[in-house]
Formats: C-alpha cells, structure tokens, sequence
C-alpha cells in the first residue's frame, strides 16, 4: 500500500435486490481511496490521517433514492446521488471505540439516473457512476458546492480523482 493511502479503508459496496448493476469495485475502491487519503488530511482540524475507516457505497433504483431524499431532505424528487456523512470535518464526530475503524458515512447513487446522465452526456456509465461517487464522498468530506468558488474547488477535486483512474469523459 502506498504511504498516501489510510492506513486501511474498508469500502462496502451494495447493490439493491433486483436491481441489473453492478460495481467496478477495484477502480471505485481506488477511487475512494484517493481521495479519502488526500483530502481528511487536507480538510480536517486536526488531521484525521493515519487511521482506519469504513465509507458505504449504494447503487439503488430511482425509486429508493427518490423515498430516501423525500424522508432525509425533505425532497419528493429522484436525484442522482445522496451522501450521508457521519465524520465532522472540524474534528467533533462520533466517538470510536478503541480498535473500530471510523465510519466516514454513505453515498447512496441510483444507477438509472447514472445509465441516463452518462447518455446525456457523451460518456460511459462506469465514468458516470465514478463521477457520483466522487461527487458523494466529497460531500462526506464537507466539500459542497452552494457558491461559485466551492462548485470550481469541488469540480477540479473530482476531476483529479478520476483522470488517473482512466475515468475519463
């Protein structure tokens, strides 16, 4: 393992009973990876580096993640990804018990609006879902994208994290 990558992160990958997808968890794992390593180091007072986590990753039907961000956002819509941290970016999340990774939070993506938004624009579905995903653990991260500059912050973030992995439009 290289010395830029957390000491372990443990990605658990689910796919919705009945739903014909699946994930290219080797590229996404390190895609994860990637950014877990560089940015808790980066955004975090104090650092978070060094240690052991755990992200959960969800590929859903449209219905699922339409149900989750009515109950959760308050949003009666579909959307194409959802991220749900449970680490505060300024140091003050969750107490772990001794020996227990730190979970970092979900990112929950509906793979029909992946499949529709990757023909929309140009590109592969695996590009698509690398991109929601990128988009989403960023969003654990604390990144988000309410003004101009976070949205360009954010933007160049993903796009870093997904060229070397051949994630590309």
């Amino acid at each position: 393992m290289s010395p830029s990558v957390p000491e372990a992160i443990v990605v658990e990958f689910s796919v919705e009973d009945g739903l014909q997808a699946r994930w290219d968890e080797p590229r996404i794992f390190a895609l994860v990876a990637s950014i877990v390593s560089s940015d808790l180091r980066l955004r975090s007072d104090p650092p978070l580096s060094g240690g052991r986590y755990v992200i959960g990753l969800h590929l859903v039907s449209d219905a699922t993640i339409r149900a989750l961000n009515a109950e959760h956002r308050g949003m009666d819509v579909h959307t194409d990804v959802l991220s749900f941290p449970l680490v505060d970016t300024a140091g003050h999340d969750f107490v772990v018990p001794t020996g227990e990774p730190r979970n970092l939070g979900d990112v929950v993506v509906s793979y029909p609006r992946a499949v529709e938004q990757a023909a929309d624009f140009g590109h592969t579905t695996e590009r698509e879902l690398a991109y929601l995903v990128a988009h989403g653990v960023l969003h654990v991260l604390g990144y988000d994208h309410e003004d101009a500059a976070e949205q360009r912050r954010m933007r160049q973030r993903e796009e870093e994290a997904l060229e070397p992995l051949g994630f590309i439009r």
